[in-house]
């Protein structure tokens, strides 16, 4: 009985309070700023521990739990290029750690518009290299990311492809934004969190010169031949449904190994209610299942 309450409650606090942040007429430095602090309600487990560290000259958060593995995560932050970072994922982050063991790395790539492509990607690029630099290998890292970090997981496991470098044990992805031409958007009856107009205003911003149809802007235009076992999770309340379902109709005709997961009522990256809502709970279970079966011994 609490559940359904909690849900409808966090529901309502996602449309009225997050969702009239993520607007075109609101200034970009001031979403920023309400996002970080809205991020504040996604916490970690006490048993977490994070520091701050370097990797490819790229600024990043490391999130350890006290079960620590061989297995390394890392995770990729979503807010449509434009905002967020490592610190408002401090949450889901630390939730990956303590489910799966694994140490949680969560790079600060630069933001569009003043770093438009390919610095996210370079960016990501740079902190998975340096990972192997340090003497990881490449069946010991998971990807993951949620919304534009889900689709850019997606982005580094193809540039490795491509580049000749081995790829990531697997790939997890949180409501991945993998069509940024904004062309293919689901309509649900409700929408808790995003605008269509701001989705497409970040993607302009984030793209810059580059056609939005460009495979390593939108994956899911992109040859995903060669990417490791992925996992989709999606809530059917979202505009970018449409983007995963696609992204696993593709997968499938390039012979990925794919599972699509569809929350019915759930909202855009749910999973960063997992310290609340249990279905969130549920689902991050599922999503560490995922990362340690494919992960080396």
């Amino acid at each position: 009985m609490f559940q359904p309450l909690l849900e409808a409650g966090l529901r309502q606090i996602m449309y009225r309070l997050v969702r009239p942040l993520l607007s075109k007429g609101v200034p970009l430095a001031l979403q920023r700023d309400l996002i970080r602090q809205a991020y504040r309600a996604s916490t970690p487990p006490r048993s977490v521990q994070f520091s701050k560290d370097k990797l490819g000259d790229v600024p990043v958060l490391r999130a350890q739990s006290n079960t620590l593995s061989s297995g390394t995560i890392l995770y990729l932050h979503g807010g449509g290029y434009i905002i967020g970072s490592a610190a408002t994922h401090n949450g889901i982050a630390g939730h990956l750690a303590k489910l799966t063991g694994c140490e949680v790395i969560v790079p600060d790539y630069r933001l569009a518009p003043e770093h438009p492509y390919p610095a996210a990607p370079d960016d990501a690029e740079a902190v998975y290299q340096a990972l192997i630099h340090e003497g990881k290998p490449a069946d010991k890292i998971a990807l993951a990311g949620d919304s534009a970090g889900g689709g850019l997981a997606l982005v580094l496991a193809m540039r490795l492809r491509e580049h000749g470098h081995p790829v990531p044990s697997s790939i997890t992805c949180f409501s991945p934004w993998t069509d940024l031409t904004s062309q293919q958007h689901y309509t649900p009856e409700c929408e808790p969190v995003l605008h269509g107009s701001w989705v497409f205003k970040a993607a302009r911003m984030y793209a810059g010169e580059e056609a939005l149809t460009h495979p390593m802007i939108s994956p899911v235009f992109g040859d995903l031949k060669g990417l490791p076992p992925t996992l989709i999770q999606v809530g059917s309340q979202e505009i970018l449904l449409n983007d995963s379902t696609r992204l696993a109709e593709v997968a499938k005709e390039h012979n990925v190994d794919v599972t699509l997961e569809i929350y019915n009522n759930l909202w855009h990256v749910f999973q960063i209610h997992s310290a609340q809502l249990s279905r969130a709970s549920d689902a991050l279970k599922i999503a560490a299942k995922h990362i340690r079966r494919h992960l080396a011994e």
